[in-house]
């Protein structure tokens, strides 16, 4: 593949029947304008997007940017590896805010009231994303992450928000502390990432499990197993644009209107017709972010 051709964005899907929603995407990571992410994932069925925020920056624009447009719901929150960043610093500038003096325990206090003020507007439709990330948060971030986390869970509770969770390495932790705060009455895991023993578990609970690209991967084959014993009625699906674009574009800049790509490869997994499983995956959506 030429260089150029892996910076191409893919090619447009054959559109859906039955429009369906991106559960989870990144609109202010993505090239180009809202308007033409959104007219681009429109024509191909894709009709609504939730915008998360990672940060209180993002979690005001993706506020704003729902209220602008119809077809945008909002969700807030500090992603777990933000937290600790606040705390602890981010000498290296690694997140979008570029280098960073720590701020102490104070500082986070002060980012989470921020969330909680943006989770009371009425088109921030869910909390997140929040959870637990082992994979790049070492041993004293761990305080950090989890303090946010249970904070992030008393924010959705009280506003009756959903939760959105990033839980990456960290399956057991995030399971716990949901047990040991009392979960909303609405849980996504975003881009699941547990095998199928794990999406019993979630079933059991009610949790939605939300399926990104990366169901299509060679080497994923715990996640379509995973797939295949989750409930169609608890089942989404999303992009995480511009990250996690299904194959054969893996590598390739994602964004909404690459649902059907990924939402095909999922009916195929659970034997089930495209059109049955997106009407299950829009009723999904629109249930759990109540639009």
């Amino acid at each position: 593949m030429s260089r150029t051709t892996k910076d191409a964005p893919p090619p447009l899907p054959e559109p859906l029947r039955v429009p369906v929603a991106d559960s989870h995407t990144h609109l202010d990571m993505q090239e180009g304008t809202v308007e033409d992410a959104l007219a681009k994932a429109a024509s191909v069925g894709v009709t609504t997007v939730v915008q998360v925020g990672c940060d209180v920056n993002g979690s005001r624009w993706a506020a704003e940017t729902a209220a602008a447009h119809d077809a945008v719901h909002a969700t807030v929150a500090l992603h777990p590896n933000e937290a600790p960043r606040i705390v602890l610093g981010d000498p290296d500038g690694w997140s979008r805010q570029g280098a960073r003096e720590a701020g102490g325990d104070a500082a986070l206090d002060a980012a989470l009231a921020e969330i909680d003020a943006l989770a009371a507007l009425p088109h921030v439709r869910g909390v997140g994303e929040t959870g637990l990330d082992h994979f790049r948060t070492g041993p004293d971030g761990m305080a950090a992450q989890q303090r946010s986390f249970r904070a992030h869970i008393e924010i959705a509770k009280r506003h009756g928000k959903a939760l959105v969770i990033h839980d990456r390495e960290a399956h057991d932790d995030v399971l716990r502390i949901l047990r040991e705060e009392g979960a909303p009455d609405t849980v996504v895991f975003h881009c699941y990432s547990g095998d199928a023993e794990m999406a019993k578990t979630c079933a059991e609970a009610g949790y939605l499990m939300s399926f990104a690209g990366n169901v299509t991967f060679k080497n994923a084959q715990p996640l379509r197993d995973a797939l295949a014993v989750a409930p169609p009625e608890l089942v989404l699906v999303e992009t995480d644009a511009p990250f996690l674009t299904p194959a054969p574009y893996r590598g390739r800049p994602n964004a909404p209107y690459l649902i059907p790509v990924t939402l095909r490869a999922m009916a195929e997994v659970k034997g089930m017709t495209e059109d049955a499983l997106a009407t299950a995956v829009a009723a999904n959506t629109a249930r759990a972010f109540g639009y």
